[in-house]
């Protein structure tokens, strides 16, 4: 079957995040923020949701869940779901792990608060490199513990690499208990090499710290490339936990479904006992990951194609037009993390400069993405490409008229 991710979607009137929840995520304002643009006039190239449709086999599993018409308290009991979600892990990645070790969270955010909830004491910290998505700073102020933040180091192609000697003095920290791991990087897309991986899991060995390792993106590799599970190289480290999900890779986070897989027991039995939901789910989400898994592989192959010539479109669009923006195409996520600074230097508040002069949302900056991400914007290019071009020619010419102003 041949998918059309070209099809534009209207999403307005869906109490969509992404619509109609802008002024409060990105600019912390209410309806009184106005722009120069009406809302249904902005390019979103924002939160990491997808303007393509959910794929059909999907739709059609949650309309069979549908037609058997009660949706009562529902829990996941049966190995359906298990042998469909591991099935997909060793297909993909080589890895398996118990069915034990498997509980659900309705986010990998909520599942982040609440395991450092129980992971780290009052006066202890967690460690994770910058640039870094928000709510892993978040999770630190929600439990009120200190977040460490390692930068990564960039070379002059705009690559982010791993500094090794900080990171490790930052996981010596005799106050240091647990490092939150994003693999792949959000938001710089690399995707781990084994080589590097190898060197974080040692250093984390070294100080027997924890390690929860989200691994959402891990699907959303450009073509050729492979994600390897962080617990694929520290097989038998106890203190392990990994966090996945379908939703992000087939657009569907507003069903709040995910999967945690906790490796020691005495924790999983915590997390559940310390479960908001305890332990139910929604029947339809179960539904929608379980045909996720076991019958989008060829939708999937087929949208990290488009998303591929989505990626190439950009970059060719820079070097012609803005060739002092500083990007590499990310080996992962559908998210462009571009430096933008050479470009506008004096400009500081970089969303809303392109929200009032440009028409077009975005994300980027120290405030949204922890710190080590100044003069940074990131573009969701996880749409159709005719969307991608009016974004792309609207931030040109913001620049440009900024320029000669």
């Amino acid at each position: 079957m041949t998918y059309h991710f070209d099809e534009i979607i209207e999403r307005r009137g869906t109490n969509a995040l992404n619509t109609d929840g802008f002024r409060g995520y990105i600019f912390h304002a209410g309806p009184e923020k106005v722009f120069p643009f009406k809302d249904e006039e902005f390019v979103r190239m924002w939160v990491a949701d997808m303007e393509f449709a959910t794929p059909p086999e999907i739709c059609e599993a949650m309309k069979d869940r549908i037609d058997r018409r009660i949706f009562g308290y529902s829990c996941v009991y049966t190995d359906d779901y298990y042998k469909a979600f591991s099935g997909w892990c060793r297909e993909r990645y080589g890895w398996s792990f118990p069915r034990e070790e498997l509980v659900f969270s309705p986010g990998i955010i909520p599942a982040l608060y609440q395991l450092a909830e129980i992971l780290v004491g009052p006066d202890e910290k967690i460690v994770t490199p910058t640039p870094a998505y928000g709510y892993f700073l978040h999770t630190a102020e929600y439990n009120r513990v200190e977040l460490l933040t390692s930068p990564l180091k960039i070379d002059a192609e705009g690559r982010f690499t791993i500094d090794f000697e900080d990171f490790e003095r930052k996981c010596s920290d005799p106050k240091a208990k647990l490092v939150i791991w994003c693999n792949p990087h959000n938001p710089s897309g690399r995707v781990w090499t084994e080589e590097e991986l190898r060197k974080v899991a040692a250093i984390i060995r070294k100080y027997q710290l924890w390690v929860i390792s989200d691994e959402i993106h891990c699907d959303i590799l450009r073509q050729g490339l492979s994600h390897i599970p962080l617990a694929k190289i520290m097989p038998n480290y106890p203190k392990l936990i990994t966090c996945m999900s379908a939703s992000k890779t087939f657009n569907m986070a507003g069903l709040m479904f995910s999967d945690i897989i906790i490796r020691d027991e005495t924790t999983r039995r915590e997390f559940c006992d310390r479960d908001k939901t305890v332990g139910f789910v929604n029947p339809i989400s179960v539904a929608a990951h379980q045909a996720a898994y076991e019958s989008c592989g060829e939708w999937l192959n087929q949208l990290r194609t488009y998303l591929d010539g989505n990626f190439r479109y950009v970059k060719d669009f820079l070097t012609e037009y803005l060739p002092e923006a500083v990007f590499s195409v990310p080996e992962a996520t559908y998210l462009a993390w571009v430096n933008i600074a050479p470009c506008l230097p004096d400009v500081e508040d970089l969303p809303d400069f392109f929200a009032n002069e440009a028409g077009v949302l975005l994300e980027g900056g120290d405030s949204l993405f922890v710190g080590n991400a100044k003069g940074y914007i990131r573009l969701n290019l996880a749409m159709p490409r005719s969307i991608i071009q009016t974004g792309m020619e609207r931030i040109r010419d913001a620049i440009y008229r900024h320029g000669k102003a």
